[in-house]
């Protein structure tokens, strides 16, 4: 099923994202002169958890605009984005360009990265916004960041809560499912569709997506090696009394654990 979301997504993601951002951020000339000038804004979320980012290597998976990857790498930052659209791709290897950084930006499924080995360990794995409902298992996703980091490296993840994802309608999140336990595969709007001008979002491609709740991203973390530090839950901006996002912080933690499940039940 994975393989079928990721073709479908994949396709969803290749038909006029470019456009897309250049109508929300700009050209990459001038989305390049405001990452200079201000390249802390878009890394609001994780600054406190990242400590200096000169010389640190980061992997930022399904990167997709590379915004946050130019910002850490205009921070000093050794960066490396990956992200299966050519169109995502093509904006941000333009916007590094423009701005004179050098960023690796590799396409490819982020589950079959080729070489993937080659690539090292990193000291921060960033993952932002909209991305563990591309996944059928989280455990595939969490393990390849186990893999990639480093020792004593650290996994930044901010993602729409799941609780605002089923519960309420928010400029980000349009169609709650009313369901917070629903885990089946939804067909849906893609997530820049609403960049757009109106005449512009006939014929884009749907995303083939999975809700997950809290429960499931916190166990999947934890059971591939990672120590969760913190998760902290941030309120929507116009209703407060709510949450829309959270941003999870974990350690590599290379300590061999016991099976969780003990006596004639286990497995």
């Amino acid at each position: 099923m994975q393989e079928q979301l990721a073709r479908a997504n994949k396709a969803a993601w290749e038909s006029k994202a470019y456009q897309a951002w250049v109508e929300h951020h700009g050209s990459p000339d001038e989305l390049a002169r405001k990452l200079l000038i201000d390249p802390r804004h878009p890394l609001r979320y994780w600054l406190k958890y990242l400590g200096d980012p000169t010389g640190k290597k980061v992997i930022n998976l399904l990167g997709s605009h590379g915004m946050k990857a130019i910002a850490l790498a205009v921070l000093g930052a050794e960066v490396t984005v990956v992200d299966i659209s050519e169109e995502n791709c093509k904006y941000a290897c333009e916007v590094a360009a423009a701005a004179g950084i050098p960023l690796n930006y590799i396409c490819s499924d982020v589950l079959h990265i080729p070489d993937e080995e080659a690539l090292g360990q990193f000291d921060i794995v960033l993952m932002e916004f909209g991305i563990l409902h591309y996944f059928t298992d989280l455990n595939d996703i969490f393990a390849l960041v186990s893999r990639r980091l480093g020792a004593n490296g650290r996994l930044m993840l901010t993602d729409f809560h799941p609780f605002a994802r089923t519960w309420r309608t928010t400029v980000n999140l349009q169609h709650p499912t009313g369901n917070y336990f629903d885990d089946t595969i939804q067909e849906g709007e893609i997530a820049f569709a609403k960049l757009l001008p109106e005449k512009e979002r006939s014929g884009l491609g749907r995303v083939l997506t999975r809700g997950w709740t809290v429960g499931d991203i916190i166990t999947a973390v934890a059971s591939n090696g990672l120590y969760i530090r913190t998760f902290e839950e941030i309120p929507n901006a116009q209703d407060p009394s709510f949450p829309e996002f959270y941003t999870l912080i974990a350690d590599k933690c290379d300590v061999q654990q016991r099976s969780l499940r003990t006596g004639p039940d286990e497995g």
